[in-house]
């Protein structure tokens, strides 16, 4: 059956990668990628292919890049016309309208990386992160109209460990989604899953993460600052300011200790040296700085920078 169904996959960022090679790999047909259309990137403002869409081009896959599903109707006349019995999503970064949802067969299958109905929404590996969790996971669901909201075909969980950055667990999560959807489909065709609708009173939400959430308060504790730095990086950031300029920090660990303070030397924000370590104070414990990168300079080891500038020493940090 594998062979003569007709796949449109949905998907633009590195996360949607692993389901799309794994498809290929188990000899599934993708008619057609759909992402999102090619955008300048970094400083310097290259036009760059999405990831997805470099991955599609290898295999001669052919690519849509639509600016609006709502309003491109010489895309959905091309949709319509792909005849497609499942379209397949991992982050493709925009809502499918309902006109889409209607015309596969099998209708739209999405790889989410949470256990909804907890974490909705754009960022919930970044939110999981932020609250400290240690358990996570990824869901198989169907898309309905409203946002992460459709019956779930499948979910697996993931140990998410205390001291794992964004980066390693998106592609954690990347490569458990892509496993679990490969599981999925042929139990979804053959009726062998019987979709469960979600508690939507148990729902929570994320939201869309900014630059402005990376402004690092030292007012806060030790463990949420390293949770911020852990979940935030290395997009957009977190960020301090260090003689009125912005000093992005980038690595770090934290003592789950409360030493003695001299309050009148130690306040939050406070720089100072802890044994062999560079250190921040915070409202509770202290923060180990591991990698910075001080505004117009290269990132570097926190020691490296003490030895280039010893006014960090004893300075406080906003």
């Amino acid at each position: 059956m594998k062979n003569k169904l007709k796949i449109v996959f949905f998907g633009t960022p590195d996360f949607a990668i692993p389901a799309l090679k794994s498809l290929i790999n188990f000899d599934y047909h993708i008619e057609a990628v759909v992402t999102q259309p090619e955008k300048p990137v970094g400083r310097a403002k290259v036009i760059l292919p999405s990831p997805v869409k470099k991955v599609a081009l290898e295999y001669d896959i052919k690519v849509f890049e639509p600016h609006s599903l709502k309003k491109d109707e010489e895309f959905f006349k091309q949709f319509k016309h792909l005849n497609s019995d499942i379209c397949l999503i991992a982050a493709y970064g925009k809502i499918i309208p309902s006109q889409y949802i209607e015309l596969p067969k099998y209708g739209f299958i999405n790889i989410h990386p949470s256990l909804l109905p907890k974490y909705r929404g754009p960022s919930p590996i970044q939110t999981a992160i932020l609250n400290g969790d240690t358990k996570t996971g990824v869901t198989i669901m169907k898309i309905d109209e409203e946002v992460d909201h459709g019956s779930i075909l499948s979910s697996k969980s993931y140990y998410l460990p205390p001291n794992t950055y964004y980066s390693q667990a998106e592609q954690e999560l990347a490569r458990l989604g892509a496993e679990l959807l490969i599981e999925t489909i042929p139990k979804y065709l053959n009726e062998e899953i019987k979709p469960r609708e979600q508690d939507h009173s148990q729902a929570t939400f994320t939201k869309i993460i900014t630059r402005e959430d990376g402004k690092i308060d030292w007012n806060k504790s030790a463990e949420e600052i390293y949770n911020q730095i852990r979940a935030l990086n290395p997009e957009p950031g977190t960020w301090t300011i260090w003689q009125n300029k912005i000093l992005n920090i980038i690595k770090t660990d934290y003592l789950d200790v409360q030493l003695p303070r001299n309050l009148e030397v130690e306040h939050p924000g406070t720089v100072f040296k802890l044994n062999n370590d560079i250190a921040v104070v915070t409202q509770k414990c202290y923060l180990i700085l591991k990698q910075i990168q001080l505004e117009g300079g290269k990132e570097m080891d926190a020691k490296a920078f003490l030895n280039g500038h010893p006014d960090f020493l004893n300075s406080t940090l906003e």
